[in-house]
């Protein structure tokens, strides 16, 4: 059996794992708990009462953190010439095409969002391989395929992020860091949370939003009473 260190031990202590906490309090919890000495990830994770393999039941999307994530993420937009000043304007890391196609064939991934103009998915198909095991293929249902390029890159860089159903039906993702105020953190997740019941499908029955914990990168995770939300 692990050993527990004398932190995460004292961390334990001060959460009581069969207690639903209300969400504001979770989140000043989560912040007082974090072990790590690094500014960590808060991440929330909801439990929905869906079939991730009917294909109406597998919830997917974005939405846009009101505060923010507190990751600077760099954007690629693989766009027509013309479209890369506006790329750039919007605050894009890297815009162009054939030149960027080339470089992730060979084997270039140092970035964290790809934004794409439908007119050249035929040629980012070709390192479709490269990036879709890496989360980074751009896909119309994140709106990461679009002509106005310049309010996708504005998107990401203000807090947009996706979420996507795993096969347990599960949402994983992170919102926010622990170095934010609480009440920033409680808003991002207000916000993942509405978007959320909003994305009910119809045909899911019982109870939709079975749990929701959150925890940082390395904290014990915290129960929270979805009454409260």
């Amino acid at each position: 059996m692990a050993k527990v260190g004398k932190r995460r031990a004292a961390a334990n202590a001060k959460v009581d794992a069969e207690k639903l906490y209300a969400l504001n309090d979770a989140m000043a919890l989560v912040k007082e708990v974090n072990t790590a000495k690094f500014d960590a990830s808060v991440d929330l994770h909801v439990r929905l009462g869906v079939d991730p393999r009917k294909q109406d039941q597998g919830i997917r999307g974005t939405v846009v953190l009101p505060h923010g994530t507190g990751k600077t993420k760099k954007v690629l937009v693989l766009c027509t010439p013309d479209k890369e000043k506006e790329a750039l304007d919007a605050g894009a890391d890297y815009a162009g095409l054939d030149e960027f196609i080339t470089k992730v064939q060979g084997g270039w991934t140092d970035i964290d969002v790809v934004i794409a103009m439908p007119q050249v998915m035929a040629k980012v198909g070709r390192i479709g391989r490269i990036l879709g095991p890496r989360g980074l293929m751009p896909n119309p249902k994140t709106g990461t395929v679009t002509m106005d390029v310049a309010a996708a890159v504005n998107d990401v860089k203000g807090g947009k992020i996706a979420f996507r159903v795993d096969k347990f039906g599960i949402i994983h993702a992170s919102i926010g860091r622990v170095s934010f105020p609480a009440e920033h953190l409680a808003g991002n997740a207000k916000e993942l949370l509405t978007t959320l019941v909003k994305m009910k499908p119809s045909s899911a029955k019982g109870t939709y939003m079975k749990s929701v914990a959150v925890a940082s990168t390395m904290s014990p995770g915290i129960k929270i009473d979805t009454k409260s939300i």
